[in-house]
């Protein structure tokens, strides 16, 4: 894995939500992205049938976008890729959490529960500094030297 693919992730896994959506609808909604312990390569989200992505999804994949603007990451990304319907109740049982479980009146088992895979293609990605006194020392820095302060870098990732 490169390493920008590696900052990446690393980055994603500290991130509370993001904004997903399908392509073709032009809308995103808050989600929580999350990743497997062996980094599949793939982010997955936890929700409800009847959701407009779960409707948009159930005849087959979709091209999608999820939108994470993260500071205590440091993650900001435009992230486009395929979003699909899993069925795979391995995965759900690693990724479910109390925080899925406030949402579902029969926890694990509840009829409504839908597991959903986002695979990415590409990323637009802003990885900055989640140091405060690093910004602070970079922005003071800056403004005796006349030079850009160094807060981050922008790069593109392909999957």
């Amino acid at each position: 894995m490169s390493d920008d693919k590696q900052e990446f992730f690393d980055r994603l896994d500290d991130v509370q939500a993001g904004m997903l959506g399908l392509t073709k609808d032009g809308e995103t909604v808050p989600m929580a992205p999350q990743l497997r312990k062996d980094r599949d390569g793939k982010i997955w989200f936890i929700t409800a049938k009847g959701t407009d992505l779960v409707e948009g999804v159930s005849a087959g994949p979709q091209k999608a976008r999820l939108v994470v603007a993260d500071s205590e990451s440091g993650l900001y990304a435009n992230v486009e890729g395929t979003l699909n319907l899993s069925h795979d109740p391995d995965v759900l049982d690693e990724l479910w959490s109390p925080m899925a479980a406030a949402w579902f009146e029969d926890d694990r088992k509840d009829p409504d529960v839908r597991l959903l895979c986002f695979e990415p293609s590409f990323a637009a990605c802003w990885f900055n500094t989640t140091s405060g006194v690093k910004f602070l020392y970079e922005i003071a820095k800056a403004n005796l030297s006349d030079t850009q302060p160094d807060t981050g870098r922008k790069t593109e990732v392909r999957f």
